[in-house]
């Protein structure tokens, strides 16, 4: 028998009641979906759970997850440097055993049904669950959550609103909700030394894709009153394609040129194999190959199969 492994990783748009993200993943957990990771950031003011399990169980999880977040989180209160939409700002699913890219689509096109018409927020589709496919993060949550709390934007009208749908714009205090479908990705935040906001702006302008650079990579830059420093804020969308640490050498890079520094890294939820494979492969000179007999990937073909 096939073993089918669907993750989830809901962005929720709390990250300093650190009570209210653990009843999230015990709600999540109750639901038969093994919570496998969360972490939540203050400045960001913003947590990621990741979890994991067979299809159903994950959908009913990330449902359940909804309900709570629309049901104790309020938008028109909340304030932090990334950019949001929604209590439960991004939904993406991920196939990770026995599954395809495409049954991970019918997996957040049945949660967004369900969110829109059992707990009442309006829902996006994006990246794979788009149609068609590939509709990016950055147009959907232009203007954030004020931009949408009044009236839809021109040309952002929901994938799915509840029935009987009265307001003009979002719902009034859980905004709405941007499900997806999408492989693994790397989602890491680099705190920055000895630069300028502006500069690094300019920075995380050149390395994007949008801006000409690195394809597949979203980058934002934030200061951190909190901390006393900036960071950039990324995801490399397809760790496969990209190497994680040749986009690591491009940045470092980029910043040194500016007469920065990099002071740290973090990776948010889990960390893929690629990043520490190829930090391995460089540091070790590993022979070619070696890398493809990595004994947790062929456990889970193993399992998979």
């Amino acid at each position: 028998m096939t073993v089918r492994v669907l993750e989830a990783v809901p962005n929720f748009s709390e990250g300093r009641d650190l009570r209210l993200v653990q009843a999230i993943a015990d709600v999540m957990r109750a639901a038969g979906a093994d919570v496998l990771d969360w972490t939540a950031d203050r400045e960001h003011h913003r947590s990621v759970i990741t979890v994991a399990g067979p299809p159903a169980a994950v959908e009913d999880a990330a449902v359940a997850a909804a309900r709570v977040a629309r049901e104790r989180i309020d938008l028109r209160g909340h304030a932090g440097v990334h950019p949001r939409i929604g209590a439960v700002d991004v939904m993406p699913f991920v196939p990770l055993a026995g599954l395809t890219l495409d049954e991970a689509r019918d997996s957040a096109h049945r949660v967004g049904r369900r969110i829109a018409l059992e707990i009442g927020i309006p829902v996006y589709y994006y990246a794979h669950a788009s149609d068609p496919p590939g509709r990016g993060l950055a147009g959907l949550r232009r203007g954030g959550f004020e931009a949408i709390a009044g009236e839809w934007p021109a040309g952002r009208i929901p994938d799915v609103l509840p029935d009987g749908w009265s307001h003009r714009g979002a719902h009034p205090t859980a905004g709405a909700v941007c499900v997806g479908a999408r492989n693994v990705l790397l989602a890491w935040n680099v705190n920055v030394g000895g630069v300028a906001l502006d500069t690094l702006k300019d920075v995380a302008r050149g390395l994007r894709e949008s801006g000409g650079g690195i394809v597949g990579l979203r980058a934002l830059a934030f200061r951190l009153a909190g901390r006393d420093t900036v960071q950039l804020s990324m995801n490399l969308e397809n760790v496969e394609t990209a190497a994680p640490m040749t986009v690591f050498a491009r940045i470092e890079a980029e910043i040194s040129a500016c007469g920065g520094r990099i002071e740290g890294t973090e990776i948010i939820g889990l960390v893929p194999d690629r990043l520490v494979l190829d930090a391995a492969a460089e540091r070790l000179r590993l022979a070619p190959g070696t890398t493809a007999r990595l004994l947790s990937r062929r456990l889970v073909s193993h399992l998979a199969g």
